[in-house]
């Protein structure tokens, strides 16, 4: 009998403690002063989401020429100035020709030599070819005649050859533009030497085509995968603030280019061209400017604001949904519905999402969440540190705010 009476004494004191355990739980959960995190909360909803790689360069013009000389001289004239419009054919600089001109008198003199040498070897192979037909000279006399007629021969298409290519170096001390555009820089004076020759020639000056431009940049290997030729891009010019101008991707290099090589800093780039489709007048080579380049643009599709987003330590992308019911774990309700719950009291779930691609300011939602949901979007500090699954929340602006892009 005492033993049975003391088996129900330990029941009861396990029920007491169990009974003040959950009453302790449920006070805590529902006490009135439970601190509530404040945050700022959006309606899920659907919206134009433009995916762009942005990247700074410098303008260029698409076309361009080097100018150089044909052959080493000093400049006896320069008939334009930097700025100034020229035209396909138009007298640019003049060579000092006396060295020039000398050079082609003594190839003309030569090829006068050779004619009269091959005359004479002509004169003499008629002589021994005559006398061989009458037995009178032999077949080796015969073939040393035509071997030196042949010589000669050759040695006057050498000096034309010759003579041919000091013309063209007298023809050439006159340059002349190649195309239209504008002298965008000149490198020499009247006076200075000019270095011609195939490898090794100075530039004279450039002249470019400014109505055609583009803007170089460098694209981040991690951006450039997404970059196609035929891109929109959004060009902004810090000469020309406030104005925005638009372009296409013209070019993608497939080889690299690495800043910093060997150091903490090294990054690899690509060159990217961007043809201008409206070049405003003024625009120089040189100058800076930014590309935005659209590499993806999906309209009406459910997405959420970037600052939204997060991801804990060993968890997925997640958003926290806002709800009038606490969720014993993540995705079950768990008979939630019948808990007395204070009225007006909100909870935020910690709910997984997939992305796709964004914006500046905004995420594609792909699965997780649905149009029309309420979404924690503030303060980060709540968002990436203080908020929890089932944290009770309170709303620092009450205003169902609507999604605007």
């Amino acid at each position: 009998m005492a033993k049975k009476s003391k088996s129900k004494k330990k029941i009861f004191i396990i029920g007491g403690i169990v009974a003040f355990l959950s009453v302790f739980v449920l006070a805590n959960v529902f006490r009135d002063d439970v601190k509530a995190v404040k945050v700022e909360t959006e309606l899920v909803s659907l919206r134009t989401v433009i995916q762009k790689v942005n990247a700074s360069g410098t303008i260029q013009p698409e076309t361009e020429v080097k100018i150089s000389a044909e052959s080493t001289a000093f400049i006896d004239s320069i008939t334009v100035k930097e700025g100034d419009r020229v035209y396909k054919g138009q007298h640019l600089i003049s060579l000092d020709r006396k060295r020039i001109l000398s050079n082609y008198n003594s190839a003309s003199s030569s090829v006068r030599s050779a004619q009269a040498r091959l005359k004479q070897e002509l004169a003499s192979k008629k002589r021994v070819e005559s006398m061989y037909e009458q037995n009178l000279a032999s077949d080796q006399e015969l073939e040393a005649v035509q071997a030196s007629y042949e010589i000669a021969n050759s040695q006057l298409e050498q000096a034309k050859a010759n003579l041919d290519s000091r013309k063209d170096e007298l023809d050439k001390a006159r340059i002349m533009s190649p195309q239209d555009g504008i002298v965008t820089r000149i490198y020499k004076e009247v006076g200075e030497m000019a270095v011609g020759g195939m490898f090794q020639a100075d530039n004279l000056m450039i002249i470019a085509d400014l109505s055609r431009m583009e803007v170089i940049i460098d694209v981040n290997e991690n951006d450039v995968v997404s970059v196609s030729i035929g891109d929109t891009t959004e060009i902004e010019i810090d000469a020309f603030t406030d104005t925005l101008f638009y372009g296409v991707v013209s070019e993608i290099a497939h080889m690299s280019e690495v800043a910093g090589m060997g150091s903490q800093q090294q990054v690899t780039n690509f060159q990217v061209k961007v043809r201008m489709l409206n070049v405003p007048e003024g625009t120089r080579p040189g100058m800076s400017a930014t590309a935005d380049i659209i590499t993806e643009k999906k309209e009406n599709i459910l997405s959420i604001p970037i600052q939204s987003l997060t991801a804990r330590k060993d968890s997925d992308e997640m958003v926290f949904l806002v709800s009038d019911k606490m969720l014993a774990k993540e995705g079950d309700e768990s008979n939630s519905s019948n808990k007395k719950v204070k009225k007006g009291m909100k909870f935020v779930h910690s709910t997984p999402v997939k992305v796709g691609i964004s914006s500046e300011t905004h995420y594609e939602i792909k699965s997780g969440i649905r149009e029309g949901d309420r979404i924690v979007t503030g303060s980060f500090k709540a968002i990436s540190k203080d908020l929890e699954h089932n944290s009770i929340v309170e709303f620092s602006d009450q205003k169902n705010k609507k999604n605007t892009k």
